[in-house]
């Protein structure tokens, strides 16, 4: 059969469709006596394949003697399918690319939104002056209050991570949010959250600008970014790398929003205990007894992800680098972060964010890890992470679509984790519900821009 086919090829390319049909049809014949044995359970008897082999044969004979050179035709088969390789992973990569350029895109209804709050802030004197005010509230440093951080530069996806929480907290007055934005969403953050008492709980909204200590020669980060071949790795938009070097050159991942997480202490001195929350989950169950738990001396609570064998340590690190195989255990159990507890007393003591400095100075070119938080924060947090009961945090449904109806209920936070963010047209899921029933569509704003 397999020589069949090739003459099958041959035949086509020289003009000789009939031969081609001759032999494309005892092919068929061929299969057609394999699938039947297939079905019984039984082999082929010799009586049966006789026959097909015998018109085979007689048909393979005249090729060759019509003087086709299967050598060459090999050949020239091999070359197509380089070359159709080589096509498939060009398109591979481009595909890659607009998956994630898809993921991360904002819909033009939210950038309409973000022009009206930005014509709020300017246009209501009363707004900026609140801001002030909140700014010196004793409430952001009362360590009796809950204190959760958000860092991100989506309103929306804040809001819902907001809403959520205080729509399924027993006590809403007494939460306090601590929101950190980047310069340019500074203005329509801060007017969205401050528009709205959401049931007496706190806020305080913040621009990374801001933090003039968090500069190159204390951020190891800041100051490798400041290097040309950092620059031109994440911000060249050079097509011609595999797959995966593509997705981990995404510079959302050197961004220092993403990274303020190893700062929170710096950020936070006054507090004690504060639960960071990403921007892409939704709260179903009351937090508060995060701030109660035991973390037994250790610094970071978070889900672990012993389950699934692609999150522990050697899935993320280089443990072919001495400095990594002679520290850690590549079998050891990854976590989320997401839904993170942390200890800022504990913090502090174990100096964490030196911990993070030290490993980010190490991995300067690259050679630890390729990019990203999770993998910087399983070495920064490594001996010093409590274990949370698995039901606090649900990952996956970013990504996964037959997560267990009956654990999405049953679990405190939904983690839209992977590319299906729920606030894109990319994101058509089951879940998407759960988002968006905690989106204010009550807002003027935010009906005229999305609705429309």
């Amino acid at each position: 059969m397999t020589l069949s086919k090739a003459y099958v090829v041959i035949a086509k390319e020289l003009g000789n469709l009939q031969l081609a049909w001759e032999l494309s049809s005892q092919i068929r014949n061929c299969q057609r006596l394999f699938s039947q044995a297939a079905f019984r359970g039984k082999p082929i008897s010799l009586e049966e394949a006789h026959p097909i082999i015998t018109q085979l044969a007689q048909l393979i004979y005249k090729a060759q003697d019509l003087h086709y050179d299967i050598s060459t035709t090999i050949t020239t088969l091999k070359n197509h399918a380089k070359a159709l390789e080589e096509r498939a992973n060009a398109a591979t990569v481009q595909s890659a690319q607009f998956g994630q350029l898809a993921a991360e895109a904002l819909p033009k209804s939210l950038h309409c939104l973000h022009i009206k709050l930005l014509d709020e802030w300017f246009s209501n004197q009363e707004l900026r002056k609140l801001a002030e005010t909140h700014r010196k509230s004793p409430m952001l440093v009362d360590t009796n209050l809950y204190h959760f951080c958000i860092f991100s530069d989506n309103v929306i996806a804040t809001s819902v991570v907001v809403n959520s929480t205080i729509s399924n907290a027993d006590h809403p007055q007494l939460l306090v949010f601590h929101i950190v934005t980047d310069g340019i969403n500074y203005q329509a953050m801060a007017s969205w959250f401050l528009n709205n008492d959401y049931k007496g709980c706190f806020f305080e909204v913040q621009s990374l600008e801001e933090f003039d200590w968090l500069n190159a020669s204390y951020s190891p980060l800041l100051k490798q970014l400041s290097y040309s071949e950092s620059k031109a790795y994440y911000f060249s938009g050079v097509s011609a790398y595999p797959e995966e070097e593509t997705k981990f050159r995404n510079p959302k991942f050197v961004l220092l929003l993403n990274h303020l997480r190893f700062y929170i202490p710096e950020i936070y001195p006054s507090l004690e205990r504060i639960v960071f929350l990403d921007d892409d989950v939704v709260v179903q169950k009351d937090l508060t007894p995060l701030f109660s738990l035991d973390l037994h001396g250790n610094v970071n609570a978070a889900v672990e992800t012993c389950l699934e064998s692609y999150h522990r340590f050697y899935k993320f690190l280089n443990f072919s680098n001495p400095l990594i195989s002679s520290k850690f255990d590549p079998q050891a159990c990854g976590w989320a972060f997401g839904v993170n507890v942390f200890d800022l007393i504990a913090w502090k003591k174990a100096n964490v964010t030196a911990r993070y400095h030290y490993w980010q100075e190490q991995n300067a070119h690259r050679t630890l890890w390729k990019t990203g938080t999770l993998p910087a924060g399983l070495l920064t947090f490594y001996g010093l992470m409590e274990p949370l009961d698995r039901r606090w945090h649900v990952l996956g449904l970013g990504y996964d679509l037959d997560i267990d109806d009956r654990i999405i209920q049953s679990a405190a936070v939904l983690h839209f984790s992977g590319n299906m963010k729920p606030w894109l047209k990319l994101a058509v899921s089951k879940y998407k519900h759960l988002w968006t029933q905690f989106v204010d569509f009550e807002r003027p704003y935010l009906r005229d821009c999305i609705m429309h």
